[in-house]
């Protein structure tokens, strides 16, 4: 099939978003995230932050028009990736449907809380806690790394370009 879409002129959406999907989810799972700012290191926890990171992708991703088809295969990969994962950990076939869809639910309510937060100045420590921590208040410290560093994390990509978040080259979240 490649082949064809090589013939073709079509883009493989995987190896497209690889990279940058790659550099999230290393993103996500980067330990300050745990250790300094209180994220829970569980299953829940790390689809949180993963999901965080994913959402400040999209919405800089989101800032410019050339960027919509990327958006669909990040998504996509996304999806493909959740679905892996729920069935390594045992969840059946009758399942995993459901669960994925519940996963992109709980992304697409995240994606509008870090839209608001990162864009029309809402609360970033409120949209935090409310889906990072889901509801648990953190110690202030922890807080105030995770939103520092989510902040400054969404900056460095908003001053990117478009090819260098899609190539992947995304800066960790540290000042």
């Amino acid at each position: 099939m490649s082949f064809l879409n090589a013939l073709l002129g079509r883009k493989n959406a995987n190896r497209v978003m690889q990279p940058l999907y790659g550099s999230i989810i290393a993103e996500g799972r980067r330990i300050d995230w745990y250790e300094k700012g209180g994220v829970p290191d569980t299953l829940d926890g790390r689809f949180d932050m993963i999901a965080a990171i994913l959402c400040a992708v999209l919405i800089r991703l989101d800032q410019t028009e050339e960027a919509k088809q990327e958006i669909a295969w990040l998504t996509e990969l996304f999806v493909t990736d959740m679905e892996g994962q729920l069935r390594q950990i045992g969840i059946g076939d009758l399942i995993v449907g459901k669960r994925v869809g519940e996963m992109m639910g709980a992304l697409g309510g995240r994606l509008g809380a870090y839209r608001d937060a990162l864009i029309e100045n809402a609360s970033l420590d409120e949209a935090l806690t409310r889906n990072l921590y889901r509801g648990e208040i953190p110690e202030q410290a922890a807080l105030q790394f995770t939103t520092k560093n989510f902040a400054h994390f969404f900056n460095r990509l908003s001053a990117a370009t478009t090819s260098q978040v899609i190539a992947g080259d995304i800066a960790e979240a540290r000042p």
